[in-house]
C-alpha cells in the first residue's frame, strides 16, 4: 500500500519556491515569441506600406507569408526544443495553447480577408489584442497589459483610417505592442 509522504514546513517552501521559480523563468522565456513575432510582423506591415504606397509594387503583400513562414518554423523548433530541455508550468502551457488558438484564428482571418479582397489588419489587431492583454494579465506583466490595450485601440482605430494606412498602423502598434513590453519582459528583474 502506498503511503503518501508528508511534507515538512520546510519541505512545502522549497516545492512551492521552485515552483515559483519555474514560473518566472517560463514567463520569462516568453519574451523571446514577442520578439521574434514582433520583428517580423512590424517589418512585413512596414515593408506593405512602403512597397505599396511609395513603390506601387503589386505584389507589395509578399512580405507577409514570406515573414511569417520563417516566424513558423523558428516558432516551432524553439518551442520543441524548450519543452525538451524544461517542464513547462501551467502558466506557460496555457499561454502556448492560446496563441496556438490565436495563430490558427490569425491565418483564418486573413484568409477569409484576402479572399473577400480585403487588407486584414482590423482583425488581426483585434486578435493579437485579445492574446496580448490576456497573456499580460496571466503573468501579471503590465507593459503587456498595456500592449494589449494598444491593440485593441490600434484595431478600433483602423476602421477610420484609409486602406493604405492601415499597415502602417499595425506596424507601429506591433513597436509599442510586442516589441516595447518583449524587451522589458526579457530585461525584467526575477
Amino acid at each position: 500500500m502506498d503511503e503518501e509522504k508528508t511534507l515538512t514546513p520546510l519541505e512545502s517552501m522549497e516545492v512551492i519556491v521552485k515552483a515559483i521559480s519555474r514560473t518566472k523563468n517560463d514567463i520569462k522565456a516568453n519574451s523571446f515569441y514577442f520578439l521574434l513575432w514582433g520583428w517580423l510582423i512590424a517589418i512585413a506591415s512596414f515593408a506593405f506600406f512602403v512597397l505599396g504606397v511609395f513603390f506601387k509594387v503589386f505584389l507589395h503583400f509578399i512580405p507577409f507569408p514570406i515573414l511569417a513562414s520563417i516566424g513558423a518554423i523558428i516558432t516551432i523548433i524553439h518551442y520543441k526544443r524548450r519543452r525538451i530541455v524544461a517542464t513547462e508550468s501551467y502558466v506557460s502551457h496555457f499561454l502556448s495553447r492560446m496563441w496556438m488558438v490565436l495563430g490558427v484564428a490569425i491565418l483564418m482571418v486573413v484568409f477569409i480577408n484576402v479572399s473577400r479582397g480585403q487588407v486584414p489588419f482590423t482583425y488581426t489587431l483585434l486578435l493579437a489584442g485579445v492574446g496580448t492583454l490576456v497573456s499580460g494579465w496571466v503573468m501579471k506583466f503590465k507593459p503587456l497589459v498595456f500592449g494589449g490595450i494598444i491593440f485593441l485601440v490600434s484595431s478600433l482605430a483602423s476602421v477610420y483610417v484609409a486602406v493604405e494606412y492601415k499597415a502602417l498602423l499595425q506596424g507601429i502598434a506591433v513597436v509599442a505592442g510586442y516589441l516595447v513590453p518583449g524587451y522589458l519582459l526579457k530585461n525584467a528583474e526575477d
